[in-house]
């Protein structure tokens, strides 16, 4: 009977000093309107980073947003990003820019695989200008890899390496630019391709 007696005064001490904290926590909780309560993790929701817009203590003229050092490129820069989109750029791109890559079955074989997906839908297959959107007159005036001319002087099939490839990066007329779709190795291996569909008759 004692322990007993004993056990359920113990179970009553417990349940009330629970009782005590749960009250106690909930009216701290409910002292400041503004609190959110506890956080935990709080790198999670104040990054230590700082934002570009942010006062930054550990540079002289106090900005976050700092100019690149001199002689420097930025991430993802390669040297073809020197020809910009203008008519200039083209025609420069035309004359300086070789294909890096060696012609090989490989690299013709993913070039076709790239066109087939980002250019045939125009182009065509074969690159004939008869692609699925101009039959369904979405787009016209596609011209042919290896018949027709460009908008832009010159036959189509005379198309330098660089000329398609500025093409391909900067869009022309209809066609937008593909700079964020290929990567510039890739740009190179559809130029590939592209370059033998120019050989056909």
């Amino acid at each position: 009977m004692k322990g007993s007696t004993l056990a359920m005064n113990k179970n009553k001490f417990v349940y009330t000093a629970f009782l005590a904290i749960a009250f106690a926590a909930t009216f701290s909780a409910c002292k400041d309107k503004r609190s959110t309560g506890l956080e935990y993790a709080r790198n999670m929701y104040d990054p230590i980073a700082y934002n570009p817009d942010q006062p930054n203590k550990n540079f002289k003229d106090g900005k976050t947003a700092q100019l690149p050092p001199a002689h420097t490129k930025p991430v993802g820069f390669t040297e073809y990003d020197e020809y910009p989109n203008t008519k200039e750029g083209y025609e420069a791109a035309g004359v300086s820019m070789v294909n890096p890559l060696p012609v090989d079955t490989v690299n013709l074989a993913q070039g076709k695989h790239l066109f087939t997906v980002f250019c045939s839908p125009c182009h065509g297959e074969k690159g004939d200008g008869q692609g699925h959107l101009v039959k369904i007159e979405k787009f016209s005036g596609v011209p042919s890899y290896f018949s027709g001319s460009s908008s832009r002087g010159g036959d189509m099939k005379a198309l330098t390496a660089g000329k398609i490839y500025h093409t391909i990066t900067y869009g022309v007329n209809n066609m937008g630019s593909h700079a964020s779709q290929i990567s510039p190795t890739d740009r190179w291996k559809v130029v590939m391709y592209v370059q033998e569909l120019q050989k056909q008759q």
